[in-house]
């Protein structure tokens, strides 16, 4: 009996014999957990939803496994791989479904979520490399969502048009055909010519660049070759300059077909607001693969950023009417809402502006457990037009993009009532859970969310309710178009996203923290980057424990200081009220009109709302977790004893503990600008040499409501502490490098001395930490390096 041999698309996915397809399959699967990590903000945790091209179907069982309430389908056009899924995950709200995600394979608005997990990219390649393709096959999808509904796409990005510089080595390999043993130069010049291979045209123009004038450029590294090509070609390159192994298969591919602008425009005209749009760059493959291995710059010299690895943008499909993303226009009317206030420390005579608002709020955290799993009722894709704002002028080093709906705990304003009829008038209308339905609230966390410009103190109120798999339209208390949509979501898991940038709202991320440790659960797995710390060997304080200097890990050993004892130090006041005329004006307030445009483009809603921002420099927060280790080889965290008129103005005295952290310059638009500009402070103003440095999850916003500050938690491991800064005395700092003051003339040695404090106990005596960039860093960086909540929970 002759069979026929499958094509194109369906054949590549067989990978010819069961070794490659295993390979194939096994890659794919490495990313299921950071796919789940990254969906989980966004996700039901009941209702219906496909996870198209589904693979090995590995990713859709982890999801039916995570949500016992979600029926999940995973579709793939493979019959044979359908078949092996069945086999192999058996969960009784698990299914799998033949199908081509191109095409409806539902009836139309019958999803609660759908999945593209790096599958767009085959329905273009194998349609001709038409990028339409994937359009169709999105509009597609979004007639099978129901409204309401989310859809999540994780592929890769084209990085946009423009000619680059890559320089590649050319001695690491041969000058051969054979893509096994090539150099990587040999190899770029087979793939300039194959590149996209079953066209009638594949390839795309390379030029070997070998002389230039002296000077006019950096030369490339002894060995290496430059070349100029197109940005997108650079980019499809080394995405797959390591998968030779099965070379001839992967030049058939297009790896990028849209572009982010591209995407989010699409999204809104298909009627998806978009919840999320953020580059992604796998921290394993950055270390091993791009670092040291190849050299991108642009045509002038500088160097560009490494490539996203991946892309993920998420949106969920609204209703007929509803907006989908905000206009920012000027408005002239007077200031009515926020007020600035100046203070002057009477030590240094600087003078510091707080933007206050006129009543204190309450974030309100209801929960529940099902069986031992947590979850809380958190308010999705509310209107955050502010997080919008200042954008063009500082955008996010990460380069995402504009997500102005964000997920965020129910928050209240505290007026005359008591704090429980306030707790229960707001659930009862927000998320239809009756006083009946209360089993008891717990008093939460208390924190100032950015003490250096923000008057603003964040009290909280841990709810414990009924189960109630929630998913409803919130009361509408914007003034908006939508108000979001109350659901229940796995505690962990928001945590988890909110390492890879799919949860910005630091509030309901330090809740979640504070409820974990509250009932000593584990925080789960870190997926983000990961922190290594070489184990203490030194015998100086300050000297490094790495036995080879510059070594990965490399760490500074110091001694360390109890916690318990700074908080046992003379309380201080060091600030006194002054008019406005004294300030230099550091803090604006600026009011602007936000529209609300629905998907084709009108306007649906509009209010003119304050915000504030500092005018010389730009919306961007680096906040740093300084790590070292104590003889014991005990990890401690740099914590700066400071003095702050925001602390003074809500406790009565102004000492508080604060994490290192800077408002960067308007000049400072990389992570590798921002992380270049901190280590240069940390050296001048805290006599510290920071060596590696990874990011410590996604960056947050600390209040959305009151202003477009966004922050990017970087972590350093400490390579060395200056003698005279190693051992920090009780004398109060002169001024908060991130405080809403004017930044001072340089120091010429470090004027500043950090406390050495251990991160555990940072962690469990969380409540002393008011400064909510301390509290973050701290929570995360524990997290990361496997402290777990049943060790860090007991008092300190």
């Amino acid at each position: 009996m002759t069979t026929r041999e499958p094509a194109g698309y369906e054949a590549d996915q067989r990978r010819d014999d069961l070794s490659a397809y295993a390979r194939y399959l096994a890659a794919m699967d490495a990313s299921m957990r950071q796919k789940v990590a990254l969906t989980a903000a966004h996700l039901l945790c009941e209702g219906r939803v496909a996870d198209m091209g589904m693979g090995s179907g590995q990713g859709s069982a982890a999801l039916a496994q995570l949500y016992p309430r979600l029926e999940v389908i995973g579709v793939d056009i493979d019959p044979t791989v359908i078949e092996l899924a069945r086999r192999a995950h058996q969960h009784p709200n698990l299914g799998f479904q033949l199908g081509d995600i191109a095409t409806p394979v539902f009836p139309p608005e019958s999803l609660d979520g759908i999945f593209d997990s790096s599958v767009l990219h085959h329905v273009t390649s194998y349609g001709g490399y038409r990028h339409a393709n994937a359009a169709d096959a999105l509009a597609a999808q979004v007639q099978q969502l129901a409204p309401g509904g989310v859809l999540v796409v994780r592929d890769f990005v084209d990085p946009g048009p423009g000619q680059v510089l890559l320089d590649v080595p050319g001695d690491d390999g041969d000058g051969g055909p054979d893509p096994r043993s090539a150099s990587t130069a040999a190899l770029l010049e087979r793939f300039a010519g194959e590149f996209r291979s079953l066209s009638a045209e594949p390839g795309f123009p390379l030029a070997r660049v070998d002389l230039e004038p002296p000077g006019a450029l950096p030369a490339p590294r002894p060995g290496w070759r430059r070349y100029r090509l197109a940005h997108k070609h650079a980019a499809e390159f080394v995405l797959r300059k390591d998968y030779r192994a099965d070379w001839e298969a992967e030049v058939k591919e297009e790896y990028t077909y849209f572009s982010q602008a591209q995407f989010e425009a699409l999204f809104a005209r298909l009627g998806l607001r978009v919840l999320s749009s953020t580059p992604l760059r796998n921290p394993w493959i950055v270390r091993n693969r791009f670092a040291g291995r190849f050299d991108l710059r642009d045509t002038s010299g500088a160097r560009l950023p490494y490539p996203p690895t991946n892309y993920l943008i998420v949106g969920e499909k609204v209703k007929a009417g509803q907006g989908v993303a905000f206009r920012l226009l000027p408005a002239a009317g007077p200031q009515q809402f926020l007020r600035i206030e100046h203070h002057q420390d009477r030590v240094t005579g600087r003078v510091f502006d707080l933007a206050a608002r006129p009543h204190p709020t309450l974030d309100i955290v209801p929960f529940f457990f099902a069986g031992e799993t947590a979850y809380v009722l958190a308010r999705t894709s509310y209107p955050r037009p502010i997080a919008h704002a200042c954008r063009e002028e500082t955008p996010p080093l990460d380069g995402s993009g504009p997500v102005d709906y964000l997920a965020e705990p129910l928050a209240v304003v505290q007026t005359e009532f008591p704090v429980g009829h306030t707790v229960e008038r707001a659930l009862e209308r927000a998320a239809g859970v009756p006083a009946a339905a209360i089993h008891r609230m717990i008093p939460g966390t208390t924190y100032y969310p950015s003490p250096g410009g923000i008057l603003e103190e964040v009290r909280s109120m841990l709810v414990e309710v009924e189960p109630t798999f929630v998913n409803a339209p919130s009361d509408n208390v914007s003034g908006f178009s939508t108000s979001g949509r109350i659901r229940a979501i796995e505690a962990r898991q928001l945590l988890r996203a909110a390492q890879v940038g799919g949860l910005p709202d630091a509030r309901l991320e330090l809740n979640v923290y504070d409820l974990l440790a509250r009932f000593g659960l584990p925080f789960g797995p870190w997926i983000g980057d990961e922190i290594t710390l070489a184990e203490a060997r030194a015998d100086q304080p300050g000297s490094s424990a790495a036995d080879a200097a510059g070594a990965r890990g490399a760490v500074a050993v110091v001694q360390p200081t109890p916690l318990g004892a700074l908080l046992e130090r003379p309380s201080r006041r060091r600030f006194s009220r002054v008019d406005p005329s004294a300030s230099a004006g550091f803090l604006e307030v600026r009011r602007a009109r936000f529209e609300e445009l629905a998907e084709g483009g009108g306007v649906v809603a509009a209010r003119e709302l304050e915000y504030v921002v500092p005018r010389p420099l730009g919306a961007l927060t680096v906040s740093t977790a300084l790590l070292a280790r104590a003889p014991s080889g005990e990890v401690l965290l740099g914590v700066d004893d400071h003095d702050l008129p925001a602390a003074q103005s809500f406790s009565g005295n102004s000492e508080l503990l604060v994490a290192p952290a800077w408002r960067l310059p308007r000049s400072a638009r990389s992570l590798a600008d921002a992380e270049a500009f901190v280590r240069a402070r940390l050296e001048v103003e805290y006599g510290v040499r920071a060596g590696e440095a990874v990011e410590l999850g996604g960056a947050y916003r600390p209040s959305a409501g009151l202003t477009p500050e966004l922050v990017q938690p970087l972590a350093f491991v400490v390579a060395a502490v200056a003698p005279e800064a190693a051992a920090p005395d009780a004398a109060a700092p002169d001024a908060a490098p991130a405080a809403a003051a004017p930044p001072s003339a340089p120091a010429t040695a470090s004027a500043r001395r950090l406390h050495w404090v251990p991160l555990t106990s940072l962690v469990a005596g969380r409540e002393h930490l008011p400064d909510g960039h301390l509290r973050v860093v701290a929570l995360r960086a524990a997290h990361a390096l496997g402290s777990s909540s049943k060790s860090v929970a007991s008092p300190v």
